[in-house]
């Protein structure tokens, strides 16, 4: 009798699903528990979204993501409402924090601080990003073929002419262009105090933001990247790759570590990178890495990866499209790491062209990507083996003004750079203005504006979302959920509900706004969430669009399912 009442109170709480306006829950600050980021009220957080933005590797907007706080604001309504997207990593960039050697441009982490808060107005995570690459665009002559950013012109002189010779991406840079490798081999030999240098200006910049922001919107500032992308230069005699990440790297994320708890960001974890060339997929690139030999991190850092398929970018290598479970693997390798460090893990860029020769692999590329953030498992057999931790993730990147920069590259006014990203003919913007001057998707929509759990209120042990983009990869072998679902979108989740008041949340993007929701608990919608509330021990929810099927037959086969393995 009891379970014939729970399934017709299931049955119309899936029809009649009442939009409230809830308490809100997402205003707190995170730590790093348990190998995951969790709220103040114990829930387990997703952080996703994209980087603001390539545009401040440019000298056009003196260093900041946007052209003003306007263009900012507009980016972030753009972005949340497109998108979902509830983080971002924010660009800031050492050359324009200390043009001269000890002397902080104030007035350029103003602009900082005001282009970031355009973000926590929105109830956006942020997290920042001292970028760098190639060390210095002030490393590179007027006429090179490539630029980088980072380093001011004062810790780039004194090198020799640069030159990469047969380069076909910029990236070869890092291994063939000696100005470039020679500085930044003298970066981590801290070669005339300039490592020093850099760590002071971060703490500088760190104490301007804590003290501008309001408190309540420092609590939605999550943490900082110390440096984008490490790598060596070159190494010492006898020493590997690996050797140089415990002897060289973690040493500058620990002194890092220390000036961030001096500017007041005890409570923030910092989000350290391996060694950039761990986890290439391509081999002559590839180096070991992963800070295997480096101790257990723990809960004040955040394992911090980066993932790019070579192989689909150089359209050579992988002729075809990306298929399902194509990059399980490279995921499940970044969170066997960050289980391995004591900590969580976050892929802080990933992503393909948006435009060029290799832009038609674009859609099964992301979906690809979203997938392994997702689950451990490909679609085929996710139902079998579905465990895993969703990863938190920030897509390469949110510039409105895609394609319509004035970008002197190197400062030559002979080459100024318009198209796409402006920098090394990259296009990889999910985002450009149309003619009326709105923001609009340079991709697919279904493809980023994606079912995801925001905050579970309790402990993940499965996800999936078939975005039904590109191709279908999601088999379903029940089969009443299978005709329940049809051709839709769907989202399945199963967690270990800790019983507390704050509700389980995911976003609805904009194909599933009205959804037909199977589940264990009750749930209702708030705009773009859907609340699932109350409950404790092991539930699930079936979030799909409206149907005329069976669901109650689809919600006891999900039942069973669930509580079976």
């Amino acid at each position: 009798m009891r379970r014939a009442v729970l399934l017709t109170v299931l049955f119309l709480i899936s029809f009649v699903i009442t939009p409230v306006h809830a308490e809100s829950f997402d205003g707190t600050e995170l730590r790093v528990s348990g190998g995951v980021f969790r709220d103040e009220h114990g829930r387990e957080v997703v952080l996703r979204g994209f980087n603001v933005s390539g545009s401040a590797k440019l000298a056009e907007y003196r260093g900041l993501p946007f052209a003003n706080t306007a263009d900012a604001r507009k980016s972030a309504t753009a972005m949340k409402q497109l998108t979902g997207a509830n983080a971002v990593r924010f660009l800031l960039t050492w050359a324009w924090i200390e043009p001269q050697r000890g002397q902080i441009d104030h007035a350029y982490l103003d602009g900082v601080t005001q282009q970031l808060r355009a973000f926590t107005d929105q109830g956006i995570r942020v997290y920042l990003d001292f970028h760098q690459d190639l060390y210095s665009r002030y490393l590179f002559n007027k006429d090179s073929w490539y630029t980088g950013d980072g380093a001011p012109a004062w810790a780039a002189s004194g090198y020799p002419k640069e030159s990469c010779g047969l380069c076909f991406h910029w990236g070869q840079n890092m291994k063939s262009n000696n100005a470039v490798t020679a500085a930044t081999y003298d970066f981590w030999h801290n070669r005339n105090g300039v490592q020093e240098s850099f760590v002071n200006a971060a703490g500088e910049a760190l104490k301007h933001v804590k003290e501008a922001l309001p408190a309540n919107e420092f609590k939605l500032v999550v943490g900082v990247d110390p440096l984008n992308e490490p790598y060596a230069g070159k190494y010492d005699n006898g020493q590997t790759s690996q050797q140089w990440e415990r002897d060289l790297l973690m040493p500058f994320y620990q002194r890092f570590r220390s000036e961030m708890d001096e500017a007041g960001w005890t409570s923030k974890p910092a989000f350290v990178e391996p060694l950039v060339f761990w986890n290439q997929n391509v081999d002559f690139f590839a180096e070991p890495g992963g800070l295997t030999l480096v101790p257990a991190l723990g809960d004040r850092f955040v394992f911090n990866a980066h993932f790019y398929d070579g192989k689909a970018q150089s359209g050579v290598l992988m002729p075809g499209k990306a298929g399902d479970g194509q990059y399980t693997q490279a995921f499940g390798t970044i969170r066997d790491r960050a289980k391995a460090l004591g900590t969580t893990s976050i892929v802080s860029e990933f992503g393909h062209p948006v435009a060029g020769n290799t832009s038609d692999k674009t859609p099964s590329v992301l979906k690809a990507i979203y997938q392994g953030l997702d689950s451990t498992a490909p679609g085929a057999r996710w139902w079998s083996a579905p465990r895993g931790s969703v990863i938190s993730g920030s897509q390469w990147h949110w510039d409105i003004n895609y394609g319509r920069h004035h970008e002197l590259m190197n400062d030559n006014p002979g080459k100024v750079k318009t198209d796409g990203d402006a920098m090394n003919d990259e296009h990889f913007s999910a985002v450009q203005l149309d003619a009326s001057g709105n923001p609009v998707l340079t991709v697919d929509r279904a493809i980023v504006d994606r079912v995801y759990p925001q905050a579970v209120a309790g402990t993940t042990l499965a996800f999936t979302y078939e975005d039904r983009a590109y191709q279908t990869w999601q088999q379903i072998p029940l089969a009443n959920v299978r005709s329940l679902v049809g051709s839709a979108p769907f989202a399945v989740i199963v967690w270990d509900s800790n019983g507390g008041s704050a509700p389980t949340e995911l976003h609805l993007p904009q194909s599933l706004r009205s959804p037909l929701v199977v589940s264990s608990v009750p749930s209702t919608v708030n705009g773009d969430k859907l609340l699932l509330h109350g409950g404790s021990g092991r539930q699930f929810a079936l979030v799909t669009a409206p149907s005329g099927a069976n669901t109650a037959a689809a919600e006891a086969e999900l039942r069973q399912w669930y509580v079976s393995w």
